[in-house]
């Protein structure tokens, strides 16, 4: 469980590393005009490019977040005794499992289980771009 524990700690740190790295970075909204017809950006292309690189930050800050959040929880299932354990069937995770993903909280099965029943309440729309009536 040490092994483990290092693991899942070392992991943490990584991630929480890397999220502050990216709090440091300036967003091109944090700019002086950074959007608008008279900023640098006024061209179309660039402000499409800042656009999507912002976005690109939010998202990939938004992943670490969430993994930062798993490992905490992975953590506290650790102490609790409760690591290594699907939160779904309460079955054993294969060890296999655990190394790759050490936070994981479900077995394959389970996981799988999850996904399609994700997939299944997914709004047509969002499949392919639209918007759905909420959105309009």
């Amino acid at each position: 469980m040490d092994e483990i524990r290092t693991k899942l700690e070392a992991e943490l740190r990584q991630a929480v590393r890397r999220l502050r790295q990216m709090g440091g970075a300036v967003a091109a909204e944090d700019l002086p005009g950074a959007i608008g017809d008279n900023s640098p950006f006024a061209d179309e292309v660039d402000e499409i490019q800042a656009n999507e690189s912002r976005e690109l930050g939010f998202a990939t800050r938004t992943l670490l977040v969430e993994r930062v959040n798993r490992l905490a929880d992975a953590l506290e299932r650790l102490n609790e005794g409760e690591y290594g354990v699907c939160v779904e069937c309460s079955e054993p995770i294969p060890p296999a499992r655990l190394r790759a993903l050490p936070e994981v909280q479900t077995c394959v099965r389970c996981q799988d289980r999850l996904e399609r029943i994700e997939r299944r309440m997914e709004p047509v729309g969002a499949v392919f771009g639209e918007t759905t009536e909420e959105e309009a």
